[in-house]
């Protein structure tokens, strides 16, 4: 009888399971902690900027941070999702699937990079584990240099 009080995996589900499908359904895939710490900090030094925009309107993808006249994209990578080379630990549990969705989301990341570098674009990567002060202080001495160079704020 317990089982039927535990909810059922939808039909095609990627989820091994019910409790494993409320779990990753639960993870944010904007406003994480370090993104808040690092925007915190950057708007504390007086820059505006939009908030999980797409710097190209044809590009599906969104930038965490978006400084459109300067032309800088931002993105704050989590260290699984991303495959941080410091610290990805493989799963445990169907390892085929997440293994392939992380190996997935780098090579986006990487043409996602090209894309954005082709149509004249900055990219500036961090991971969530990065100190959020240097990721700050960074992201401001490139807009501000960047907007030297185009004369545009």
């Amino acid at each position: 009888m317990p089982d039927e009080l535990e909810p059922t995996v939808p039909e095609g589900s990627w989820a091994s399971s019910a409790a494993r499908r409320r779990n990753m359904q639960a993870i944010r895939s904007r406003d994480t902690k370090p993104e808040q710490m690092i925007r915190q900090l950057v708007h504390a030094q007086g820059f505006r900027y939009r908030v999980s925009a797409r710097p190209l309107p044809s590009l599906r993808r969104t930038a965490d941070l978006v400084f459109r006249p300067a032309k800088v994209a931002v993105f704050i990578d989590g260290c699984y999702w991303h495959g941080c080379p410091d610290h990805y630990v493989p799963p445990k549990t169907n390892p085929g699937y997440w293994s392939d969705k992380v190996l997935r989301n780098m090579t986006r990341d990487t043409d996602t990079n090209t894309q954005l570098s082709k149509a004249g674009w900055l990219v500036l990567r961090f991971w969530e584990h990065e100190e959020a002060s240097l990721c700050a202080d960074k992201i401001a001495a490139v807009v501000v240099a960047r907007r030297r160079e185009t004369g545009k704020r």
